[in-house]
């Protein structure tokens, strides 16, 4: 299956395994839960998926790769106690708590959350000291004398021999106690991933247009070849910092990424062109609707590669606007709703207002480092709580430097800011809802027969802050050729039902 796929399966058997009965008892005990092992090549996302799974469950995650784990940091090291059996003196041996169970201890006690994922990776690359306890562990969640604590579910993952020396093959008895997901490579579900999180428009217009580039891994003479999903999404984040220094994005570069050669140089050829295009058809431009008739000249007589180019250069600088709207609704709902609070609690005098909105800000401060640090908030909530942080402590400031008689006076202050923050925000809205109507416009221009159209809107829909956005805000050109794509995607369920009734004859 692919990873989509899987990381629902292990987020329906997380919830699972975490339902109690009406005595608050697990309903599955833990010595019957089978932990989850996520089998995969490398660099296709299973760990990613894991932090995916604990913010959107609101729970904790441990993560932990078994390749470095030797008996004693797994088990712990023994220790000589003295007990009495029957009036007789005995020393007997005992163990301190594995390294792996304290760390799920500790981010109970710093974080306070009391269920949560142990995620242990290249399971099956333990040492040959560590393997005979690991059957103990999948059955029972014991390390030594000490026990995965309730609530927390263990999740496995390792990769197929073929692409790790070090992997031992697990027997029937181990694989028997095991919840096994295998899970490939699935370059379309990837770019769901991709286009959320913002994946440079370099990589996924490329391999739009090259598919077959997006993973591969073969032993040749001259070594292992591969590219992986997690090398694209790493090779992107450098190529935007490099822009952003002015640092070259060169063969040599690419080559630190994506472990062959011939990918890596066909990708550099494309990115100079990507460049290219960036520079040659005034993006700004189109998306003001200024576009010159030699742009569209141009775009009506491109090939479809340099086409498929230019609509990600589209998508890339309107993402980036459509994600600055996202990010300012999220902050102005958590403002609003803890304004809301505040509107009763401020006393008489202008200090209540401002130290109720700063240690209000110091609470949502921490909160985003908290929940980043237990990997059960994603990076966009932390960012929106930190962007609420900053906002109440200017007005706190605005608050003390204008020094108002009164409560009344000092809510009065916060809500003339809040105010001038939704005026900006719905300025900001309005301006980004032009840019996606430009950008239709002149789509619909150039690519008059509509294919690159349906291109469009797919990839749109395919961006949650757009699909937000537009659902929010509205956008004419995108309502009306998804209307296009619809019936296109309609048509082809129907050739696809009409092909298997002829195949079935």
């Amino acid at each position: 299956m692919n990873i989509k796929d899987a990381k629902q399966q292990i987020q329906q058997a997380v919830t699972a395994y975490r339902m109690r009965n009406d005595l608050g008892e697990l309903t599955i005990p833990v010595e019957r839960q089978r932990p989850v092992f996520l089998m995969g090549p490398p660099g296709i996302g299973k760990t990613a998926i894991m932090e995916q799974i604990a913010q959107e469950l609101g729970i904790g995650l441990v993560s932990y790769s078994m390749t470095h784990h030797t008996r004693q940091s797994a088990l712990g090291l023994p220790f000589i106690v003295h007990k009495n059996y029957r009036d007789q003196e005995y020393d007997v041996s005992e163990y301190t708590m594995s390294e792996i169970i304290a760390s799920v201890y500790d981010r109970i006690e710093q974080d306070g959350l009391e269920e949560g994922i142990l995620f242990l990776d290249e399971i099956n690359c333990v040492s040959e000291t560590l393997a005979p306890s690991m059957l103990q562990f999948l059955q029972y969640k014991t390390f030594g004398r000490h026990r995965v604590p309730d609530g927390w579910t263990v999740v496995t993952a390792g990769n197929p021999p073929e692409y790790n020396d070090s992997v031992r093959e697990f027997d029937i008895v181990t694989w028997d106690r095991l919840k096994r997901i295998d899970v490939e490579p699935d370059f379309t579900v990837w770019k769901e991933y991709a286009a959320a999180h913002g994946v440079h428009a370099a990589v996924l217009t490329y391999l739009e247009i090259r598919k077959d580039d997006f993973y591969k891994v073969e032993t040749t003479v001259d070594g292992k070849r591969f590219v992986t999903a997690r090398g694209w999404v790493d090779l992107s984040d450098m190529i935007k910092l490099y822009e952003q220094l002015g640092y070259p994005v060169n063969e040599r570069l690419i080559r630190q990424y994506l472990q062959d050669a011939k990918i890596a140089r066909s990708f550099a050829v494309y990115y100079d062109l990507f460049r290219k295009y960036r520079s040659d058809y005034q993006v700004d431009a189109i998306l003001a609707g200024s576009a010159s008739l030699s742009i569209h000249d141009r775009a009506m007589k491109a090939k479809f590669d340099e086409r498929i180019a230019l609509l990600g250069l589209l998508l890339d600088a309107v993402d980036n606007d459509l994600q600055a709207v996202s990010e300012a609704e999220d902050m102005m709902r958590l403002l609003m709703n803890d304004l809301k609070t505040m509107r009763v609690k401020i006393g008489k005098d202008a200090e209540s207002a401002a130290g109720l909105l700063v240690s209000r800000a110091a609470e949502l401060e921490k909160e985003a480092k908290t929940g980043r640090k237990a990997n059960s908030m994603s990076e966009k909530d932390a960012r929106s709580r930190r962007l609420a942080a900053q906002t109440m402590n200017a007005i706190a400031e605005a608050i003390r430097r204008e020094n108002p008689a009164s409560g009344l006076a000092a809510f009065a202050i916060i809500k003339r800011m809040f105010d001038a923050e939704n005026a900006k925000l719905k300025k900001q809205a309005a301006a980004t809802r032009d840019k996606l109507e430009n950008m239709f416009a002149f789509c619909e221009k150039v690519f008059p027969d509509g294919h690159e159209l349906l291109i469009l809107v797919t990839e749109i829909t395919l961006r949650p802050a757009a699909s937000r956005f537009i659902g929010k805000y509205g956008c004419e050109g995108y309502f009306r050729h998804n209307k296009n794509l619809l019936f296109h995607e309609r048509q082809m369920q129907l050739f696809q039902s009409i092909d298997e009734l002829e195949l079935g004859e």
